[in-house]
């Protein structure tokens, strides 16, 4: 994950691209994680029904995944990009999940990060039964571009 990770970052240092995508994991699958202590997978504890054991091995893995997400951003703010910025001040980058309660499986919602200094950040925002493909719009607005639609799209998010 952090080797991906360093991908990533040597990618975006040698300008070698402007977007990627990763998908961190497939949380459909049920690969345990021993070393956390959660002999189960993360997509058999989704469907935890209440169970506080089920919730905690969850939040584990959970944890896990976005404490390398964590270091990423970490790494980016520490590598240089001109005089008094850092290469996290230019990037807008998402992170987050297409599915907010895996026990009830809820598409909506969805519990989003939205990092990098081309965001204003440290707050908390609410798009209340938005479609993700409206943060995408608005995030193509704010680097510049212009689309008229996207996805299933109903307008740009505010605020952002």
């Amino acid at each position: 994950l952090d080797t991906m990770y360093d991908l990533m970052l040597l990618a975006f240092r040698t300008d070698s691209t402007r977007v990627i995508t990763f998908l961190q994991a497939h949380d459909g699958s049920n690969r345990s994680f021993p070393e956390l202590g959660v002999n189960s997978g993360h997509h058999q504890l989704s469907h935890h029904k209440g169970d506080t054991n089920k919730i905690e091995q969850i939040k584990n893995i959970d944890e896990f995944y976005l404490q390398a997400f964590s270091r990423f951003m970490v790494k980016l703010a520490d590598t240089k990009e001109g005089p008094g910025r850092s290469l996290a001040d230019s990037c807008m980058i998402v992170y987050g999940g297409a599915i907010a309660d895996g026990n009830r499986h809820n598409h909506n919602n969805l519990p989003v990060l939205l990092a990098g200094g081309a965001v204003e950040g440290n707050r908390h925002l609410n798009f209340q039964d938005q479609p993700m493909c409206n943060l995408y719009l608005s995030m193509l607005e704010k680097a510049g571009g212009s689309v008229e639609r996207f996805g299933d799209s109903t307008g740009l998010l505010r605020g952002i």
